[in-house]
């Protein structure tokens, strides 16, 4: 009886598991670069610093694993924000804030090929209230700049 509990408990987390993947998944917007990993960071904060927005913080994962004894392929992430567009989301939800200032993933995969990865925001607009022009208005700036500083970092556009 016993066994049939934890092996059905353990089927029922592996569905879940998969489930939240799968979801995570479609919630993340990639691209893959055709440059080198140090490359496509810097390219990725010149894009956004030359929009006139301030990188409020670098984490680099890779130095964390180090520093714990472990080991991770170059893995950045970049925090940055316009408060023009992340005020009105929190003014229509401030749970949005969970979310924001936005961020961006840099990181390469065990092939040695380098992605740059993102939450678009269609996914918080599903994730939040947000309704009204202002919200609508951010969202769509929000989905134009993510777009254009991963293209600028991984493509060169």
């Amino acid at each position: 009886m016993r066994t049939s509990l934890a092996l059905s408990l353990a089927f029922a987390v592996s569905c879940l598991s998969g489930a939240s993947a799968a979801k995570a998944q479609d919630t993340i917007t990639t691209q893959t670069s055709k440059f080198a990993f140090e490359e496509t960071v810097d390219r990725l904060a010149k894009a956004i610093e030359a929009k006139g927005i301030k990188i409020a913080a670098k984490f680099d994962h890779a130095v964390g694993a180090k520093a714990a004894g472990l080991e991770l392929p170059p893995t950045v992430v970049l925090l940055f924000g316009n408060p023009k567009l992340g005020t009105p989301l929190m003014q229509a939800d401030p749970r949005s804030g969970l979310d924001l200032p936005m961020k961006m993933l840099v990181w390469q995969d065990k092939a040695g090929k380098v992605h740059v990865g993102y939450t678009p925001p269609a996914a918080l607009q599903a994730r939040y209230t947000l309704q009204g022009d202002g919200s609508a208005n951010a969202l769509k700036a929000m989905t134009g700049a993510l777009d254009g500083f991963a293209k600028a970092a991984t493509s060169g556009e």
